[in-house]
């Protein structure tokens, strides 16, 4: 999603789609969007702004609205989701010397002209160090990483587009298998098995398998994953849902190999009538490096996970090509789309505050990476939408539109977050 400093502009109507079900939001800006791919159970649900699109199995498709790259005047957010049914190309990382000592913790940026300045520093040591600890790296609680992500839209968007999607695809279904893909420790979740716990066919069997990436990084949470899982099983119990948790240490590089084959045992040896597979990716996809030796690894996980026949597939990005082997291209395109961060930060959070030094944190960190670190150490490679919808269907899956009740409670979200955001 993107800020602004513009009015607030007026509420997006909601248009009619071809068919019944068919909606879509007029955004003025880009959102993070989920792509949801739907699978054989349930139907559609449906996320946030741009053209929102989901898929559903036999012939899987999905749908998705077109965006643009933003501009240093009017930013934008990324795109939408869809559902299932049934290249940037790196170099052999290189040990580099430890950035200049002034990149070590984020500036607290109030203006644009100190944007500007935070970005010609690190263009000016692109290549000086590699992205170990040269940006502020807070570690949160469970309880306060949650309340830290709800002060913006960024992550909402997905989790409400994303959320909305499962619950359709799994309706009637006594047994749901959730694998997380997500940056952000399972915040998706609490309220995913809130809404799971209100059925009124009752809850299901919930399995919770995470994506235990042991480098990811910012936000950092300060438990193992094994403890965060406890604590989530604990809530379930709270809300009367039976729930399983597993953590699969595993790791992008290798396009989540670990996971896709610890799956295809658990099909193998667990089958369960009813049950429904859906593969939740919240902002981690982009992670997975495509080199000259693997230039298609992205579509090879996409097409391992289709071969799984989930019920559902969400997929969140956000809508900007930084995958470009041109440091001086990459630059021009993070700044046009990543200053908007620190005018989300003078909107929402007070300055001098910790959470804003942790925001303003997180993205020093993407910035840095982006532009100090080549080969594999480089890891943010976000793709614009239109290159995942392109890997998406030709693996076969295909687009559902989005429910009613999905987009209004979506542009409820971005309403009571209407204050100097696009």
């Amino acid at each position: 999603m993107q800020y602004t400093e513009a009015a607030t502009p007026a509420s997006p109507p909601l248009h009619h789609g071809g068919g019944r079900s068919s909606l879509s939001l007029d955004l003025p800006t880009k959102l993070n969007g989920p792509l949801l791919h739907r699978g054989r159970h349930g139907r559609a649900s449906p996320p946030p702004p741009p053209s929102p699109s989901v898929p559903s199995i036999p012939p899987p498709a999905w749908s998705s609205s077109s965006s643009t790259a933003p501009s240093p005047s009017t930013p934008t957010m990324p795109p939408s989701p869809s559902r299932s049914s049934g290249s940037s190309t790196t170099s052999p990382p290189r040990r580099r010397p430890h950035p200049a000592p002034h990149l070590r913790h984020p500036p607290r940026l109030t203006s644009r002209a100190s944007r500007s300045g935070a970005f010609s520093s690190l263009a000016a040591v692109a290549g000086a160090g590699d992205s170990g600890g040269a940006a502020h790296s807070h570690r949160f609680s469970p309880l306060s990483l949650a309340a830290f992500l709800d002060l913006t839209p960024w992550h909402r968007f997905g989790y409400s587009a994303a959320n909305a999607a499962i619950l359709d695809a799994v309706e009637g279904l006594p047994v749901v298998h959730i694998v997380d893909l997500s940056t952000t420790h399972c915040m998706q979740m609490p309220t995913l098995i809130d809404a799971l716990a209100g059925r009124p066919e009752g809850p299901p069997f919930l399995k919770l398998t995470v994506a235990d990436w042991a480098a990811a990084p910012p936000p950092i949470v300060d438990v193992p994953c094994e403890e965060l899982g406890r604590k989530l099983v604990n809530f379930a119990r709270s809300r009367h849902v039976v729930m399983e948790f597993k953590a699969v240490p595993c790791e992008p590089s290798d396009g989540f190999a670990t996971l896709i084959d610890h799956l295809r045992v658990q099909q193998q040896l667990v089958l369960c009538d009813g049950e429904a597979l859906v593969v939740n990716c919240q902002m981690k996809l982009h992670y997975i490096p495509e080199t000259a030796e693997s230039p298609a690894r992205r579509a090879e996980f996409l097409k391992a996970v289709r071969g799984l026949n989930p019920a559902a597939v969400t997929l969140v990005e956000e809508d900007v090509d930084l995958s470009s082997g041109d440091m001086v291209a990459r630059l021009r395109t993070a700044f046009n789309y990543l200053w908007v961060h620190y005018d989300a930060a003078e909107a929402v959070l007070p300055r001098g505050s910790d959470q804003r030094w942790w925001y303003e944190g997180e993205v020093m960190w993407k910035i840095e990476n982006l532009l100090a670190c080549e080969g594999l150490q480089r890891v943010e490679r976000p793709e614009e939408r239109s290159r995942w919808m392109k890997r998406m269907k030709a693996v076969g899956f295909q687009g559902v539109p989005f429910g009613e009740e999905a987009v209004a409670e979506v542009k409820s979200m971005l309403d009571e977050h209407a204050a100097g955001w696009g």
